[in-house]
């Protein structure tokens, strides 16, 4: 095993603590060429995909790979925004006020910076721009509300597995999830009434999660479970009967069974009942991506539109609103408790003059 060399050091130079924002991932650009070592590398994560290696390998490279890139770059290429992917553009904005937020709630020097679990910018290397800055103690904020093994375990596993190269290894913390925080609950039953007020509202609202095999669940992946209490509490802040809404799940990819109910199948029996306005929002997803623009915004109108149904509303996720970041605020500084003292100037100076009397060059 080799160590990376640490970066240049001054004594008397003060210890900052950082915080690590992390999403899923996006492709460089919205090309067949950037997609597929995306999904290379997305697709070929164990967590992400519990199959025998050697089996997946040839499913992955050999029909997976020569396959999907060109349609997904396609569906890509419908969302991408002039800045970018619209997860990481959001991503970097969150970052950005939350690094603002937070100068105004400590005068701890704090440093926030963002990743992706796949492409770019990479754990590691926002975890250098971290250490680059002599943060001593690092705070890793997966941002997926809820805990699943394939999101944010897999996240804290480059974490770790980056700082087995680390010669000086930072203090570390690692939020696990916040699915039932009541600020991130607040913020979701705001962004809900406000859409509502400026467009009226539906006859039902459907909460669409992530979706995850269900053996993920018979092996104890508490997602589920997360993601009904999600609900739940958010049903309650709007003040919602059950019959006017309703929790379902996104993404089926495979032959498997996953948990369900289905959003496709969800939508299409709704529109047969002739519904004449649906809005669906996704609790799940703090940013807006793939996942909800195109595969809910789009192809979850054509599911509910085609099967009968009338007007169809997608709300988009908590991206910038205030009471999001507000809210992650919060959350970051709770999960500080002890690390949010400001350097003293005096006895940084005083620890500077004994170094440099022992034998320090700076």
């Amino acid at each position: 095993m080799s160590y990376q060399t640490e970066p240049s050091f001054s004594h008397g130079t003060p210890e900052k603590t950082g915080i690590l924002l992390i999403n899923l991932g996006t492709p460089d650009a919205p090309t067949t060429q950037a997609v597929r070592p995306y999904l290379k590398e997305f697709l070929g994560d164990p967590r992400v995909v519990e199959i025998p290696r050697l089996v997946w390998w040839f499913i992955l490279n050999g029909i997976i790979l020569n396959v999907r890139p060109k349609k997904s770059a396609a569906k890509y290429a419908s969302v991408w925004l002039p800045e970018g992917s619209p997860l990481r553009v959001h991503t970097e904005r969150q970052a950005v006020l939350l690094q603002g937020y937070l100068s105004q709630k400590t005068r701890a020097p704090l440093v926030v910076e963002y990743a992706m679990r796949y492409g770019n910018p990479s754990i590691p290397a926002a975890l250098k721009k971290l250490k680059d800055q002599n943060c001593q103690r690092i705070l890793v904020v997966p941002m997926y509300p809820q805990y699943a093994a394939s999101t944010t375990a897999t996240a804290t596993d480059v974490v770790f597995a980056e700082l087995q190269h680390w010669r000086n290894t930072p203090a570390l913390r690692t939020l696990k999830h916040f699915h039932d925080d009541a600020g991130y609950i607040q913020a979701l039953a705001a962004n809900v009434n406000d859409y509502w007020t400026k467009n009226g509202r539906p006859e039902k609202l459907l909460m669409s999660f992530h979706g995850l095999p269900r053996y993920t669940l018979e092996k104890g992946d508490p997602y589920h479970c997360e993601c009904h209490k999600t609900a739940r509490l958010l049903a309650q802040e709007l003040g919602l009967k059950p019959e006017q809404y309703a929790l379902s799940f996104q993404s089926r990819f495979g032959r498997a069974e996953w948990v369900q109910p289905y959003t496709t199948a969800t939508l299409q029996e709704w529109g047969k009942q002739k519904l004449r306005r649906v809005d669906v929002v996704c609790p799940g997803f703090v940013a807006d991506c793939l996942e909800t623009l195109e595969e809910i915004a789009l192809e979850g109108r054509a599911d509910f539109q085609h099967a009968g149904g009338g007007e169809y509303h997608y709300i988009p996720c908590l991206n910038e609103r205030p009471e999001w970041i507000h809210a992650l605020t919060a959350l970051v500084l709770d999960n500080l408790h002890g690390w949010l003292a400001a350097p003293d100037p005096a006895q940084l100076e005083q620890g500077r003059l004994r170094a440099l009397q022992l034998g320090a060059k700076s």
